[in-house]
Order: structure tokens, then C-alpha cells, then sequence
């Protein structure tokens, strides 16, 4: 573990926290703010329509393009009127509120033109993963998306990448539009052909009809059925939750305009909501980083920070275990990050202790100052963001305090609450599936969000909440003890560090608890010395085992019951499954899921006697 040197955090405004506490006779707390909501934009157009004329000039998106990979840079003058070009050419082709775009490439500025274009035309943009198309092998997801939200547009970036998924689905009434290639054997539009539409009249009325009920996005999330669920974000959710998050970060007038490079996928609530539309919102320029937080693509991140200083920079942990080894390898590097930046966040996942001192030992080294880690929390169905850590804090697994305009009721459940969240950011339900709506919300309106948290100080409510996993993922142990897997799933990677990457907590009706993990390859292959290590080589190692066993029997030394120690590890070659439900766009592995298809495994987990594949921690 890496101390931190004392320093002072570098300075940020925040909003005081004021937090009305009520506590019911059941048990029941409910957390609101006492600060009023500001009132919001009344549609994300607008804010598009504003920077355009206060800084036409100035870059709102960039993308590296051609042979060489040199940004492309596009302003908000130029995106404006590309915006409009593109809203009349779906108001020509006659698509409306119940005929929605469907987005199925990732992240790119035809992607953004494409989707704020169909929101100034009244029509709700629905980006879809890309690992549907691309990764599926059935495209069983793709094809019940499809038939829930019967698009009548589909956007591909290249056509012949995604000729395959397109074929599997009933394109009947459906334009498609390629941008770079166009798809053998399929009939498609141009994009340089839609670009090209001259805009008149209807692209003005469409956007005066456009309001805050009107909706925006469809976002689709899983949760644990597998099933395709199409959450309806409207623009006064989407709008609200700018508001909340400028109102609890107040801008000053000089702090220097947003630059951001990030890879979180706009088709998910963080990347699309919560970082895209509060860049549009402050007006400052999104770089869109092809990188990803994964041995061999995480490199592309690493070249593009040196050559973008960001203001806010946003990764799940797994991304800031690669960062922080490459920036305490390379001080021209960590000297350039650190140059502009004011605040770091992370999401996903609960960031580890460890990684928290290595990043603020970087910051005082190259800064003088800590920087703030900041997190929110909230779900697709919340637009996403209900609450955050909108204050000085050392504490890394907080989920914070509500924002102004969101009640936060919890329920008690043992030692710990499951969350409800009620307020203005909170969908009106699942498109076209009302049965599912009815379910997701009690009888006070309050929305079931799934999750749990406790009291960093239950005396103290305003020193925020931790959270405390997911309810659906604790189990007992044979000996009836509660296993909650969530702060130990956390706690296990942290001793583990730097060898797993995620981990599967086992052990329901078992005798004790035991670990699937997935081995985190880089820092394997640094540990061992042999950076062409196959993860085949790499799971069998002494040393990697060996700091396995170590670090997870000094987090059992410590421990203070059966509910935290950690019998045994399975380290596992094969990646999380899209097509097996095991893994969400943002990178948070569905337990339950994961343990279902992996039950040989956790057969050879609990085998007595253990495999030679199984790491016994003493």
C-alpha cells in the first residue's frame, strides 16, 4: 500500500450538504435534500442550439480519424447544422415518437450528430451495445430489442462489420444507413446522403414540439433475466439530472472549459447520460478515446493522454490499475495528466484503497495537492445519477448523498438498507412492458433499484451512505451466516492486488466462502517477468499463486467471521460472457448469472480433495 503525503485536495466548490432525515416507525429512513432543485433545460437540443452561438467555433466532439489517426474535430457551429440536415431527413422518412433510431455501432461523432438529431425531431434515439452485433453469436438480444422497439432507422458505422447482425433481423420497413462501408447484399442509405438533406420548416415545428415529457432515449438494460428491457428516458429526467449535477458542482466563471477523453459507451446511462450530455451541457470538448481498460487496447488510451490534458477524467477500477502502472512508469506522462485536471472519478465498481493512494501519491508528487475521487450512483432508470460524493472525501465504496430533488428511501434488510429512489430523474417505466413497470416500483413510487447500503456514521447521516452490493447477490453459508458479497467481493480484489481482476463469490448452502477470479493479465505478466505469457501460463504460475494465497490470507487474518474469509481460488481463462449475461456494458459482472454458467467450476471449487487448480488459502 502506497501512503498518501499530505496535502491539501485541490480546490473545488460543492454543494453543502443538508440532508432532512425522516425516520418512520417501521424502520424506514427516507433522505432528501433541503436544497431545491434549479430549474432545468427544457430539452438536450437546446443546449446544443446555445453553444452554437456562444461558441461556434469551439470543438464539442473529436474523433481520431484516417490512416494516421489524426483528430477530426467538429464544433458546435458545424454540429448544429449538421444536426438540423439530419433532423429533416428522418422527418422526411417519416419517423416519429413511436418509431424510434436504432444505434447499433459504439461511440462516434456520427453517432452523437445521429442522436441528437433524432431528438430535435421528436424521435427517441436507442443505442444498443455493440457486443450484440459484434460478440453475440446468436444475436438473440439484438433480435428481441428489435421486436420491442420496431425501429425505423438503423445506424452502423461500417456496414460489412455488421452485415451479419443485420441479417438476422427483420428489416422489413427499416431504412439503414452506413457511414463508412455499406453492407453486401443488404439495402442501405449513405450517411454523406442524409447529411446532404437541406433543412426547412418541419425541422422547426418538430423541435417546438419537443418538451420535457417527450422522450429521448430508450436505453436497454438486462439486470438478471437476460431479457432486453427498454427504459424510457425522457428529456426532463436527462435535463433534471444536468441541473443536479451542475448545482452540486457549481461552475465558477474562471475555471477552465471541459476537456474530456473517455471511452464509456454512449449505448449505457454512464457514458451517455452522465458524461456526454453534461459535456454538451458546460460546453466543452469530448475526445472519444478507442481505447478500453484491457491488456493490448488500453495502450490507445495511453497515446491519446499524451496528447489530451483532461479537466475530468472518469475510468471503472480495473482502467485506473492499468493507468496508475503506466503513470508511476513514465513521469512526462503523469506530469501531462495531472497538469489541467481538477477532479477524477470513478463508476462500475468500488475502487480499492490501494488504487486510491497509488493515483493521489501520482497527484502530490506532480501537482502538489490531492485531487478529489469522486463517484455518483444510480441506475439506466435514473438517467443515471440520484446521488453522489459531492465533498472532500478519503473514503473510496461511498455512494454519497441524495441531489436536490431526489428522496432516497431505505429499507432495512439485516445490518444494511435496500434502496428506493423517488423524484424527478426517475423514469415513467419500461417501453411497451408494463407489467415489468408495475413490478419495479412500490407502493409509494418509490423505484426498486436493487441495491444496498449502510451508514458510514448511522448518528451522522450527512457523511453518507457505503454501498453495500446488490440484494439479490448475499446468500447464507450452511451455517446460516449472511454472506454479503459485495464489500467482500471488493475487499478480496484489494488483497489480492494486482493479480484479480474481478471476482465470483461462492459458497451459498456451502461450508465456507471460495472465489472464481479472473486473473488481471498485464500485472501478471509485469509479476512474472514474461510479457508474452499465455493466460493459460499465467493462471498456472507459482508466483501468481503464490500472491494470491498471500494476499488473500492476510485479508483472513484479519477478518473478524466465517462471512469473510476466503477458503479457496479458481483462477479462470475464459473472459465474461455477453451472450451468458455475465457482464454489463460498464463492466460489472452479474454474479448470479456468471455462477449459474460456471457451476462445473465452482464444482471443482468445493471438490475434496481441491485440484491442483485450486489455490487453499490458509
Amino acid at each position: 500500500m502506497t501512503d498518501v503525503p499530505a496535502a491539501p485536495f485541490r480546490k473545488i466548490d460543492w454543494l453543502p450538504r443538508d440532508i432532512a432525515v425522516e425516520r418512520r416507525t417501521d424502520g424506514c429512513i427516507v433522505l432528501r435534500s433541503r436544497t431545491p432543485l434549479k430549474t432545468p433545460p427544457p430539452h438536450l437540443p437546446q443546449l446544443l442550439r446555445h453553444w452554437a452561438q456562444a461558441r461556434p467555433g469551439h470543438t464539442w466532439l473529436a474523433q481520431r480519424r484516417g490512416p494516421v489517426g489524426a483528430w477530426r474535430r467538429l464544433g458546435y457551429g458545424d454540429a448544429k447544422a449538421r444536426v438540423d440536415a439530419l433532423a429533416q431527413a428522418l422527418l422526411d422518412l417519416g419517423l416519429g415518437p413511436d418509431r424510434p433510431v436504432a444505434i447499433l455501432s459504439g461511440n462516434s461523432i456520427e453517432h452523437a450528430l445521429l442522436t441528437m438529431a433524432a431528438m430535435q425531431a421528436g424521435v427517441p434515439a436507442a443505442p444498443v451495445s455493440p457486443a450484440y452485433s459484434l460478440l453475440s453469436q446468436d444475436h438473440a438480444k439484438l433480435r428481441a430489442i428489435f421486436e420491442l422497439i420496431r425501429p425505423g432507422l438503423v445506424l452502423v458505422q461500417d456496414g460489412v462489420l455488421f452485415a451479419k447482425a443485420l441479417s438476422a433481423l427483420d428489416l422489413r420497413g427499416v431504412t439503414v444507413v452506413h457511414v463508412d462501408r455499406a453492407p453486401e447484399g443488404l439495402a442501405s442509405r449513405a450517411w454523406a446522403e442524409l447529411e446532404a438533406t437541406v433543412p426547412g420548416a418541419a425541422v422547426e415545428s418538430a423541435l417546438a414540439r419537443v418538451g420535457p415529457d417527450t422522450v429521448g432515449k430508450l436505453l436497454f438494460t438486462s439486470g438478471s433475466t437476460g431479457s432486453p428491457k427498454a427504459v424510457i428516458n425522457t428529456q426532463r429526467m436527462m435535463c433534471a439530472n444536468l441541473a443536479m449535477a451542475q448545482q452540486t458542482r457549481p461552475r465558477r466563471p474562471d475555471d477552465p472549459l471541459p476537456v474530456v477523453l473517455d471511452w464509456m459507451p454512449w449505448n449505457h446511462t454512464m457514458g451517455g447520460n452522465a458524461l456526454f450530455n453534461v459535456i454538451l451541457a458546460d460546453g466543452g470538448t469530448l475526445y472519444v478515446d478507442e481505447g478500453r481498460p484491457l491488456p493490448g487496447p488500453f495502450e490507445t488510451t495511453l497515446r491519446n493522454l499524451r496528447e489530451v490534458h483532461p479537466t475530468y477524467y472518469a475510468n471503472v477500477p480495473a482502467g485506473y490499475a492499468m493507468l496508475a502502472t503506466a503513470l508511476e512508469h513514465d513521469d512526462d506522462l503523469a506530469r501531462g495528466f495531472f497538469s489541467q485536471l481538477g477532479l477524477l472519478a470513478y463508476g462500475g465498481a468500488t475502487l480499492s484503497d490501494d488504487l486510491y493512494r497509488r493515483m493521489q501519491a501520482l497527484a502530490v508528487k506532480h501537482t502538489g495537492h490531492r485531487i478529489v475521487f469522486f463517484t455518483g450512483w444510480g441506475s439506466t432508470e435514473t438517467a443515471p445519477t440520484a446521488t453522489s460524493t459531492y465533498w472532500e472525501t478519503e473514503r473510496v465504496g461511498l455512494i454519497g448523498l441524495p441531489h436536490p430533488g431526489v428522496e432516497l428511501k431505505l429499507v432495512p434488510i439485516g445490518p444494511k438498507y435496500e434502496c428506493r429512489l423517488r423524484g424527478v430523474i426517475v423514469t415513467p417505466g419500461y417501453h411497451r412492458q408494463p407489467e415489468l413497470t408495475a413490478a419495479a416500483f412500490d407502493d409509494e413510487g418509490f423505484y426498486k433499484i436493487g441495491d444496498a447500503a449502510t451508514f458510514v456514521d448511522p448518528a451522522d447521516p450527512a457523511q453518507g451512505l457505503v454501498f453495500a452490493g446488490r440484494v439479490v447477490e448475499d446468500f447464507k453459508l450452511a451455517s446460516g451466516t449472511f454472506v454479503h458479497v459485495g464489500p467482500l467481493r471488493v475487499a478480496a480484489i484489494a488483497a489480492a492486488s494486482p493479480v484479480i481482476q474481478d471476482a465470483l463469490v461462492a459458497g451459498q448452502d456451502r461450508d465456507f466462502i471460495a472465489l472464481l477470479a479472473w486473473p488481471n493479465l498485464e500485472a501478471c505478466r509485469q509479476l512474472t517477468g514474461q510479457p508474452q505469457a499465455t493466460i493459460a501460463e499465467l493462471v498456472a504460475h507459482p508466483a501468481i499463486r503464490e500472491r494470491l494465497r498471500a494476499g488473500l490470507a492476510a485479508h483472513n487474518a484479519a477478518a473478524t467471521g466465517s462471512s469473510q474469509r476466503i477458503a479457496r481460488v479458481l483462477l479462470m481463462t475464459e473472459p465474461p460472457s455477453i451472450d451468458g449475461n455475465e457482464l454489463t456494458d460498464k463492466g460489472y459482472i452479474n454474479q448470479r448469472a456468471a455462477l449459474h454458467r460456471r457451476a462445473d467450476l465452482v464444482q471443482r471449487l468445493y471438490a475434496e480433495p481441491p485440484g491442483d487448480d485450486v489455490t487453499v488459502v490458509a
